[in-house]
């Protein structure tokens, strides 16, 4: 695993004395985030469906000097979700930032893609976040504070295609973020999402060379993002920086389709 420790320089304390909860946070994107967030000060609970890989995921932030615990959770079992929220307060009395990051993807024409692969991605994309907002809200309604943050994809805005699944669950992330935010905003907690675009991860990396070259033709920074940079958008909206914004979604694509 390659440490995020040398790739998250000069985070600001933006997070001291605060819990944030990552899913998906075994690896890539995930990961990640954890890191930069950890380096704001945050303590962080990973959480994701690999045990082996959320304690690699563990040790690298321990490595960084930073507090972390781990709970395997498989975000389409509401059971999952609920208890890693209950677990996250038991033990660290609090929940401020939830990032809902879990995601999978099921590539295939339409006339290819079973409804099972269809059903699949909706579930972990989708219905994964939305059972995040609701636990996460739960707990912090009574506090009268807190920052969801939903990931979602620029494929919500443009679709791509053998990607019917992929697009609908993330653009239904995008209308249920918005909707969140209206009925939390008064409960002083905020919902926004993420919209990342090309992101070197060993997935996207593992593509053939020409199609990775014909992505990075329409990005006019000409060049793919690192997962760390979607962390420290992450940590923009989590932190006090962004205290009056919901509802809003954050495009972190290099320019690609504005």
């Amino acid at each position: 695993m390659v440490s995020m420790e040398s790739k998250t320089p000069q985070i600001p304390r933006l997070l001291e004395s605060r819990v944030a909860v990552v899913t998906g946070a075994g690896r890539g994107i995930g990961l990640a985030i954890a890191h930069v967030l950890a380096a704001a000060g945050a303590t962080i609970v990973l959480a994701d469906r690999d045990e082996a890989q959320l304690q690699l995921a563990q040790d690298s932030l321990a490595a960084a000097g930073a507090t972390s615990s781990w709970i395997r959770c498989d975000v389409t079992s509401e059971a999952d979700v609920e208890g890693l929220v209950d677990r996250c307060v038991e033990r660290f009395d609090q929940l401020d930032i939830m990032v809902n990051n879990a995601g999978i993807t099921r590539d295939a024409t339409m006339r290819k893609m079973s409804f099972d692969d269809f059903n699949a991605v909706i579930g972990v994309n989708l219905s994964g976040a939305w059972l995040g907002c609701r636990a996460a809200a739960r707990v912090m309604r009574d506090r009268g504070s807190g920052s969801i943050v939903n990931i979602s994809s620029i494929a919500a805005k443009i679709g791509n295609p053998g990607q019917t699944n992929y697009a609908a669950s993330k653009a239904g992330v995008i209308g249920m973020t918005k909707a969140a935010a209206k009925e939390l905003a008064h409960l002083g907690i905020r919902v926004n999402a993420v919209q990342p675009g090309l992101i070197r991860t060993p997935m996207t990396e593992a593509m053939r060379q020409d199609i990775w070259d014909r992505k990075l033709e329409v990005i006019p920074m000409r060049r793919a993002g690192e997962p760390v940079e979607i962390g420290k958008v992450v940590l923009f909206l989590a932190s006090d920086l962004a205290s009056y914004m919901t509802g809003a979604v954050l495009e972190v694509t290099g320019g690609r389709d504005m």
